[in-house]
């Protein structure tokens, strides 16, 4: 369903096509970042850090934002009083959503290659629908199931690329990186029971706020132990690797992602963020040196195949699309 903004006027498609081209890029470049970060700090101190700071950044911007008429619903969330139902509802949404999600990519990404994980988050709308077909939102039709072979048969291919083994850094890593992407499958199914009650913006922001309650106690025990370890102030690279992650990657992404939602299809936006393994790929090529392979290519093209392959048999309703 599409939403007119609330002058009843749309941004034009020039807009609407440099605002997806921006969050794309914005995007693949959280991937680089994280690898850079990860080069300075230990997994779990980067991962914790992120959510934290994330959480952080999302206060003035919730409170600037509530105060624009595009997010008018947001200010009367703000003069009204949240129940203990609401708390609850952010609470285990921010740990799926924003705790397990965000932490696992950024984990995972230390144990794996850009490409790995790009197109392991690029099948975010299969874990999604096998999570509504469990749940009985969704049937599972012969169309879906074709498309759903077709992807793990690419995912295979990928973690074939240096041998399968249970001891395989990459195996590990793309283990990680998957169970974030399914915690955010689980985000976006449960998320769908609330989304007419809660606008855009309080959902990011409290999903935010809940995400680094759960994550302050990792974060301040692993500030600690660098501190005891002598690695404490963090070099900048780490900071603007970290600062990177959490208003671009996290606060600003997700609140963009959502605008943007306002004037298209969900399934229309998916479409171009399946660019988004393309150009990940590319940069951590070009900017970390990682070398690519065929293999990674067919398993790329495999996997992200089998998503369009579900998602041109779908009926034009609403699908929500992975973010990391």
């Amino acid at each position: 369903m599409k939403i007119e903004s609330s002058t009843g006027r749309a941004p034009s498609r020039i807009a609407i096509a440099a605002s997806i081209t921006i969050l794309v890029a914005v995007w693949a470049i959280n991937f680089i970042a994280a690898k850079i970060g990860l080069l300075y700090l230990p997994p779990l101190a980067m991962a914790s850090f992120r959510v934290v700071l994330a959480g952080a950044v999302m206060v003035p911007l919730y409170l600037f934002g509530s105060r624009l008429p595009a997010f008018a619903e947001a200010a009367a969330l703000r003069r009204g009083r949240f129940t203990a139902r609401d708390v609850w509802t952010f609470f285990y949404l921010g740990f799926f959503g924003v705790t397990v999600n965000q932490m696992c990519f950024t984990i995972g990404l230390y144990f794996t290659h850009v490409s790995h994980a790009a197109v392991l988050v690029g099948l975010g709308p299969i874990y999604i629908l096998i999570l509504a077909v469990l749940l009985g939102l969704e049937r599972a039709t012969g169309h879906k199931v074709v498309g759903m072979l077709i992807a793990l048969v690419g995912v295979a291919v990928l973690a074939s690329e240096n041998g399968i083994s249970a001891h395989s850094a990459s195996i590990e890593g793309d283990a990680i990186t998957m169970t974030g992407s399914i915690g955010f499958a689980i985000y976006a199914v449960l998320g769908k029971r609330v989304t007419g009650k809660y606008d855009s913006l309080t959902m990011t922001a409290f999903n935010h706020f809940a995400g680094a309650l759960i994550a302050l106690p990792v974060a301040i025990y692993e500030a600690a132990n660098l501190r005891g370890a002598g690695n404490w102030p963090l070099p900048w690279q780490a900071w603007a690797a970290l600062l990177y992650m959490a208003i671009f990657g996290s606060a600003l992404a997700y609140v963009f992602y959502f605008w943007l939602l306002r004037y298209l299809e969900a399934s229309q936006l998916s479409a171009f963020t399946y660019l988004l393994p393309v150009l990940a790929t590319i940069l951590g090529i070009l900017w970390l040196g990682e070398r690519g392979s065929w293999s990674q290519v067919l398993g790329g093209v495999l996997a992200l195949g089998g998503v369009y392959w579900i998602e041109s048999g779908r009926s034009p309703v609403v699908k929500v699309n992975t973010v990391s």
